[in-house]
């Protein structure tokens, strides 16, 4: 599937995995204590709409593009709040043009007291996002292979915090990687808070990852899955899922209130579908 972000960002499946990555960081803040966000395949940060390559596929327009500005139900706009922020602190002219991939929206969102990692290995785009991130103490970027960091970078000091992986897809065996980085970092740092970002394009595929993360018998993973159309012949990308695991408690009950609104609105001629589910309970 080549997942090269720049093409993609904020279509429909950026939308509906930053608005979860919103709602972990939301619970987290509610106690003072500082936590680490640890973002795996971070990218470039920041993504220009109208750049040749956003504009080659147009993706956006079905994406933030329809969310942007309509006016959702009260509860709704209430839990897309800290999400629609962060899009709008980089457009403040409030024309849409900028994008901001996960380290900014997280960055957006932090207090004083906590801090970000953010890990890229693409040489041009870790460069990037250094840049972007040029003097900001509360950010560290690294060039480095994103599977390397299960087993050195955790537990972090703060013993809070998110690790998000969220995979480009572009080399095949990145659902196999993920259910080992999980095994991996999960034994180091069991009380984490873990989100795992992957795109439904072959079911069969989606299938074979779930009864993978069953086997290993790590407890609390919550599956939430998004699709805008039906699978089709040969296989295209039609929706999106992500797996939690140790998720906020109110965390399944929010997207219960949110996925049906997006599915709606983010779907091709309404053949939305949405799932809540777990995969492995307490």
């Amino acid at each position: 599937m080549n997942y090269r972000h720049a093409f993609h960002a904020g279509n429909f499946a950026d939308v509906v995995k930053h608005v979860i990555l919103t709602r972990i960081l939301a619970y987290l803040m509610k106690k003072d204590a500082a936590f680490r966000v640890i973002d795996t395949h971070a990218g470039l940060g920041i993504y220009d709409l109208f750049g040749d390559q956003a504009e080659k596929t147009g993706e956006w327009q079905d994406g933030i593009g329809r969310l942007i500005h309509v006016k959702p139900p009260t509860d709704v706009a209430q839990l897309l709040a800290p999400y629609l922020d962060a899009v709008r602190a980089q457009n403040p002219d409030g024309t849409l043009r900028y994008y901001p991939g996960s380290p900014f929206i997280t960055r957006h969102m932090l207090r004083e007291q906590d801090r970000l990692m953010a890990f890229e290995l693409h040489p041009i785009d870790a460069d990037r996002l250094k840049e972007n991130f040029a003097g900001d103490f509360q950010t560290r970027v690294t060039q480095l292979d994103a599977w390397d960091i299960f087993g050195t970078h955790l537990p972090p000091k703060e013993k809070r915090g998110l690790v998000l992986v969220d995979p480009p897809f572009e080399e095949k065996g990145e659902f196999s990687r993920m259910v080992q980085s999980l095994e991996k970092g999960h034994k180091r740092w069991p009380g984490g808070t873990y989100a795992y970002w992957y795109p439904i394009k072959e079911p069969g595929e989606v299938d074979a990852y779930v009864k993978a993360l069953k086997k290993t018998g790590i407890p609390k993973i919550l599956r939430l899955e998004l699709t805008i159309r039906a699978p089709s012949t040969p296989p295209r990308l039609h929706g999106t899922g992500m797996v939690v695991i140790n998720p906020p408690f109110v965390l399944e009950q929010e997207m219960r209130v949110l996925l049906p609104f997006l599915a709606e609105l983010l779907s091709d001629e309404g053949r939305g579908k949405w799932s809540v589910d777990w995969v492995a309970g307490e």
